[in-house]
């Protein structure tokens, strides 16, 4: 007789999504957050409450240090200059991401 057992469930591809800083800008609060996707960490930035673009400020990072410290200068950046980093960086590009 053939055995019929069903196959494990697959692993999920994309991860929860995890807070990993907040700040304020002129704008409103926003959230910097975090997820895998696929295997590929990604870090994005987005309001904190209601309707609004969410930006994605890096994909592929390769260590948790390399992303503590991309999370501490994005924030850091965004609170120099009271307003969403990636504007700032790329003033001239509509389409940021």
């Amino acid at each position: 007789m053939p055995d019929h057992h069903q196959a494990p469930p697959p692993a999920p591809s994309v991860g929860q999504l995890v807070e990993l800083s907040r700040y304020s800008a002129a704008c409103g609060e926003r959230i910097v957050r975090g997820q895998r996707i696929l295997g590929v960490v990604r870090v994005t930035d987005a309001p904190a409450e209601g309707e609004g673009r969410i930006y994605v400020v890096e994909r592929g990072l390769s260590s948790h240090d390399e992303l503590l410290g991309l999370v501490t200068h994005y924030v850091d950046h965004a609170r120099q200059c009271d307003d969403i980093p990636l504007l700032h960086l790329y003033p001239n590009n509509g389409e940021v991401a």
